[in-house]
């Protein structure tokens, strides 16, 4: 008769749970087998469910003989000799599996339970202790303080919540959770687990302090993607500075809120910026793949490419599959090769980002500085002649958002190389074509002929 209080009375009262536990582990187990031991299980597991019992073992030996290390192949083989009712067989088996996962709760049970049978009470009893700790929940918080002294936090939050669980009005597990989650930079998940603690405890000091302190930074975090929804990258920059200010000692908020400054300057075209605060970004995290493809996109636009190759490189080995890499660095070889050839932006002398207005009124300057007729000398005139040629058609592909897209994306519009189907280029003409064209117009002939003195 089991004495009251004894290890396997309380195990009684935990045990359908425990079986819930040992399918669990049984079927998440399967890993690291070749493929001649998996056929091997899998049928054997087929033929065990059938009823079928000699079969199954006779591929669970096979299993066995095929990886001697595969604790999987000994714990179906055990399972086989418990159902034909040769437990002395299987407690072989089960202990194998204990040895080589020590951790395999579902074998530890069933040989415990062996052992009981057999009237070893004390080897049967350690492995039902050892089985029975996983519901201790002081255990469960102990060795949570452990993974947090060796810095995995991680680890230490799946225990906390396992005991937060195993023990009623657990505040100070969701606490710790919480607080955990808040250093990882998840102020989502910190905030939703202080939430727990005040339902439980609505006047706990630490969680309400905490929960202030978390809810303010994860309206500010929130407002700042919205604005950056809306496109009002300033706005989003200066929220992501409060951020900083209001949690100045969590790295974790002062990296992420670097590379989202980097991104509202690189998208709001703002590149020297971008470069700087994106090198920031990676001086801390070299391998920050978001970081990389803005640094890229900044780069770009100060017609630097030989470094936004390297940064969408770079990005690429981190994530190959990534379509935004791969179209920014094919962008970006497609400029290098025509920054190597003609470029619109450095004949009239503009960044890339420069609006229309800017265009016209630099176009308008160059072409009254190199119109032919300004020059005697017959050399200089046709100097002048090419420049001013270079200079109508800067402004023909640059002032016509369709023709400066396909420039921008590294196809001169007016190159006949660059066209697929050929034609030549509209532009491929002597100055006598471009006799009587205004540039103090928009566009077209003039109505009247322009000279110098």
């Amino acid at each position: 008769m089991v004495a009251p209080g004894s290890v396997t009375s309380r195990l009684g009262s935990v045990f359908p749970f425990l079986l819930v536990l040992v399918d669990l582990q049984y079927e998440g187990a399967e890993c690291g087998v070749n493929a001649d031991v998996e056929k091997h299980l899998e049928l054997g597991k087929k033929l065990l469910a059938a009823g079928q019992l000699a079969d199954a073992l006779s591929q669970f030996h096979a299993a066995v003989d095929g990886d001697p290390d595969n604790y999987i192949a000994y714990y179906r083989r055990a399972t086989v000799f418990l159902a034909m009712g040769k437990s002395k067989a299987a407690l072989p088996d089960l202990t194998k599996v204990i040895e080589l996962k020590m951790d395999f709760t579902a074998a530890r049970l069933q040989r415990g339970h062996l052992l009981l049978k057999q009237g070893k009470l004390d080897e049967a009893e350690d492995d039902f202790k050892k089985v029975v700790c996983v519901w201790d929940a002081e255990l469960r918080e102990l060795r949570a303080e452990c993974f947090i002294k060796e810095g995995e936090p991680r680890k230490a939050i799946s225990d906390l919540k396992a005991a937060s669980k195993l023990k009623n009005d657990n505040t100070e597990a969701f606490y710790k959770i919480s607080t955990l989650y808040y250093q990882l930079g998840d102020h989502e998940l910190s905030l939703s687990e202080v939430r727990e603690c005040l339902k439980l405890d609505q006047d706990h000091k630490r969680c309400f302090a905490h929960y202030k302190q978390v809810k303010k930074l994860n309206k500010l975090i929130e407002s700042a993607e919205e604005l950056i929804r809306d496109g009002r990258y300033t706005d989003a920059t200066s929220k992501y500075e409060s951020v900083m200010k209001t949690e100045p000692s969590v790295s974790e908020y002062t990296i992420r809120s670097k590379e989202r400054i980097c991104h509202c300057f690189s998208k709001d075209e703002k590149p020297v910026e971008a470069i700087r605060v994106c090198s920031e970004v990676l001086q801390m995290e070299p391998d920050n793949v978001n970081a990389l493809k803005d640094r890229a996109e900044a780069y770009l636009i100060e017609e630097m490419y030989d470094e936004a190759i390297q940064d969408y490189e770079t990005a690429q080995e981190h994530n190959e599959n990534d379509q935004q890499i791969r179209e920014g660095l094919e962008k970006a070889q497609r400029l290098l090769k025509q920054s190597q050839k003609r470029d619109y932006y450095k004949i009239l002398g503009v960044k890339r980002n420069a609006k229309k207005q800017e265009i016209i009124k630099a176009y308008r300057k160059l072409a009254l500085q190199w119109h032919p007729d300004n020059f005697q000398n017959e050399e200089e005139k046709k100097k002048a002649e090419k420049k001013f040629i270079d200079i109508a058609a800067a402004k023909e592909v640059l002032s016509d958002p369709e023709m400066r897209k396909k420039f921008d994306d590294g196809e001169d519009p007016l190159d006949a190389e660059s066209q697929q189907g050929g034609g030549g280029s509209p532009f491929h003409r002597s100055w006598n074509s471009w006799q009587g064209f205004n540039p103090f117009s928009s566009g077209g002939p003039f109505r009247f002929k322009f000279h110098f003195n």
